[in-house]
């Protein structure tokens, strides 16, 4: 876990307003016996827990994931692709997948 350097005060340009600061600022801070009875979130609300962790969770792995590769190409052919629009990278990989037989 990363820990995160505490600011000694407001700082002006940090995304909030010295009246942010000031509202939270009479916050006390915890007791060594507030800490002790600390749980981690998981444990006191796990359902809720894991439905976070499937939205953050992404796509699915692919079973067979594409490749990054760097390919010179007339413009002519780069720009016939583009102009029939959006999609024209999975088109053009159906081209080439024709052009190899798959």
């Amino acid at each position: 876990m990363k820990r995160h350097k505490t600011r000694p005060g407001f700082e002006e340009g940090r995304g909030y307003s010295r009246e942010d600061w000031e509202a939270v600022s009479d916050n006390p801070e915890l007791t060594a016996e507030q800490l002790a009875e600390m749980r981690p979130f998981r444990d006191v609300f796990p359902e809720l827990a894991e439905q976070i962790e499937k939205k953050l969770a992404g796509r699915p792995k692919l079973d067979n994931p594409k490749q990054a590769i760097s390919i010179r190409l007339d413009a002519e052919v780069i720009e016939r692709f583009k102009a029939s629009g959006d999609g024209w990278q999975s088109r053009m990989n159906e081209a080439l997948r024709k052009a190899v037989g798959l």
